[in-house]
């Protein structure tokens, strides 16, 4: 593939993003019922820990773009883009058939003392506190995994699992959160690749 598809590629994959969160931003801040909230004492025994809010949101873009340095053809890039349009849209229909939010004490633990807390503060402007359940960063970060296995390798899986651990840390998320993600994800793959 020359380098100027793939940059006509990575400059598609931006805006497929932009423009396809736009639908998730509008049912995520709808849902048809008030979002349920759980309590687990796993869940409080997990630390807060705000520095993996770099980890939550800066290593799951650049993530989703480099898949765009393994596809060989744009064929590949539009069945692989609406590989994940589909799964963004089964996502959003759990966001807004079935809405969970974390509880409001995790959200107050977030003060603004420190440069990954107010940068937190500034995801939580546009990320919802239900739209839980399943983990959309983990179902995103399943799906990714998936396609750039066959060429990395089980280095693949560390993707998803440090999204997972950022999810937990942040407390932006349940830990039944992630496997329902994760499943999710991998559903949406095995979905589409079964026509």
């Amino acid at each position: 593939m020359s380098k100027t598809t793939l940059v006509i590629h990575l400059f598609l994959s931006i805006v497929l993003i932009v423009g396809a969160y736009q639908f998730y931003f509008l049912f995520q801040r709808r849902p048809l019922r008030p979002a349920h909230q759980y309590r687990s004492a796993l869940d409080e025994k997990i630390p807060y820990w705000p520095v993996w809010a770099w980890v939550y949101s800066f290593l799951y873009y650049p993530a989703i773009l480099y898949l765009n340095l393994l596809m060989n053809s744009s064929t590949e890039f539009v069945l692989t883009a609406a590989n994940f349009i589909a799964l963004l849209f089964m996502q959003m229909a759990f966001f807004w058939l079935f809405p969970v939010a974390t509880p409001t004490h995790w959200r107050a633990l977030n003060r603004g003392r420190s440069w990954s807390e107010k940068f937190l503060l500034f995801v939580r402007k546009f990320d919802a506190e239900s739209n839980c359940m399943p983990s959309m960063h983990t179902s995103v970060a399943m799906l990714c995994a998936l396609y750039a296995y066959p060429h990395i390798g089980p280095l693949a899986w560390l993707f998803p699992l440090l999204i997972a651990i950022s999810c937990l840390f942040t407390k932006q998320h349940y830990v039944v959160d992630l496997p329902l993600g994760a499943l999710l994800g991998w559903f949406a793959y095995a979905a589409f690749h079964s026509f």
